[in-house]
């Protein structure tokens, strides 16, 4: 997709920028910096945060979390060539695997060829579970919960004036009968619109504050008051077509239909699919500030099927005209407000190279980068292996951890690669014979 002239942040127009950076990978790490922030059109000096020094020092640790000692540092690549709803993006990655950016950044070049991702979105809505326990009858119980639903929205929504005035609050109030081996449960939940929120705080303040007359009304007692990771009713979804020539061919289209089909009907390949979607993901969910955590325990749930069988979550189809078609849909609690997304400097410069204005547009985004992880990775299985193009960046690790210097780099790398022994003990080796013949 030819790039397009957009407005930039202040309101002037810019020149067409791209994601499309032929040899990025050839800069030098301030070189590279200087191209991200001239193509998200932000201030070169807002990145000086992504060195170590200037980021996450342990004072502000201290203040994020509990017994601080340090600060891990995690490194944070840049994938290119994204397109998603005809904007041009380059995505901060934050990962310790080597070949997630590049495989991702590969993937979205070959999307471009018919206009990139296509993503659309639920509203943010997350849900909070009251459990109410030692209920004599939970079929009455659930109708009168839901006799009283106004007025428990109402005591819910008096939580937070704030949410309600930026367009959020409580849409609605459901209750379940859970069967147990302890007995039946009477669960009920608020759904609730939080907006730019990942929701969490909102959402278990407003359970804990309705739990006490929900127990009354029920004729129970509460126990647990707090959200649900489930997040089935906040869906991002992502749809690219990858062009048959570009894939390798027809053959390749159909080997990758075949390997996504395995990854549906078997959940012993589908753990392994699915964690290369979740390469991606987790990736820009960390560099971004939000919860992998939360983020993964919804995408892993919504994997279950109907008929409680363990599955992929996205889907590879040819379509008329031999090209390949991918999807993907699942839960994505993320937000711009609150947490690390305001504290953490890297995931505030991070939010800001990819210029998003809501939630929303952040969770079609990460979802848009699952899918090319997961398509990258279903393409190199079908093809070549996994290994030629990971161990290849892998190589580099290793070299390294032998004690290799950057001017060494390449001569070991490419020997690792050529004895197909790409082990810390052979880099040591071929680095000793290296200084020994210098």
């Amino acid at each position: 997709m030819a790039s397009r002239t957009q407005p930039h942040r202040s309101g002037r127009t810019s020149m067409p920028r791209t994601s499309r950076i032929p040899g990025f990978r050839d800069l030098s790490v301030s070189e590279r910096r200087a191209r991200v922030a001239e193509t998200a059109e932000i201030d070169p000096q807002s990145l000086a945060v992504f060195d170590p020094e200037r980021g996450l020092g342990v004072d502000l640790a201290d203040r994020l979390i509990e017994n601080v000692v340090g600060v891990l540092g995690v490194p944070v690549g840049i994938a290119t060539n994204f397109v998603v709803n005809g904007r041009e993006l380059l995505v901060p990655m934050a990962t310790e695997e080597a070949s997630v950016v590049a495989a991702a950044s590969n993937a979205a070049r070959i999307a471009r060829v018919h206009g990139g991702f296509t993503t659309s979105a639920t509203t943010p809505i997350m849900q909070a579970q009251v459990q109410i326990v030692g209920v004599a009858d939970p079929e009455g119980a659930r109708l009168r919960l839901l006799e009283h639903r106004d007025e428990l929205i109402a005591l819910a929504d008096s939580q937070d004036p704030l949410l309600g005035k930026l367009g959020g609050g409580v849409r609605d109030l459901t209750v379940r009968l859970v069967p147990s081996r302890a007995g039946t449960y009477v669960v009920a939940h608020l759904h609730v619109d939080v907006r730019d929120a990942m929701g969490a705080n909102a959402v278990n303040t407003m359970a804990e504050a309705v739990a006490d007359r929900a127990g009354e009304i029920a004729g129970g007692r509460t126990l647990l008051r707090i959200l649900t990771n489930k997040a089935d009713l906040r869906l991002a979804r992502a749809r690219a077509v990858f062009d048959a020539d570009a894939l390798g061919g027809g053959t390749v289209v159909d080997d990758i239909v075949h390997a996504a089909a395995l990854a549906e009907a078997d959940p012993y390949r589908a753990a392994t699919h699915n964690k290369g979607i979740m390469n991606g993901i987790s990736a820009v969910v960390l560099a971004t500030g939000n919860d992998t955590r939360a983020v993964e325990a919804g995408a892993h749930s919504h994997a279950v099927s109907p008929d409680g069988r363990y599955t992929s979550l996205s889907r590879f189809e040819k379509d008329a005209d031999g090209n390949l078609v991918g999807t993907l849909e699942l839960p994505m609690a993320v937000g711009l407000v609150g947490g690390a997304t305001k504290a953490h400097p890297v995931a505030k410069a991070a939010l800001s190279v990819l210029g998003v204005s809501s939630a929303t547009e952040l969770a079609e985004i990460i979802t848009a980068v699952g899918l090319a992880q997961n398509l990258a990775a279903v393409r190199a299985l079908a093809t070549e292996g996994i290994q030629r193009g990971h161990m290849s960046l892998h190589a580099r690790n290793v070299a390294t951890t032998a004690g290799a210097t950057p001017e060494e780099l390449p001569a070991v790398v490419a020997r690792l690669i050529a004895d197909k022994a790409v082990r810390v003990d052979h880099a040591e080796r071929v680095l000793a014979e290296l200084r020994a013949n210098a």
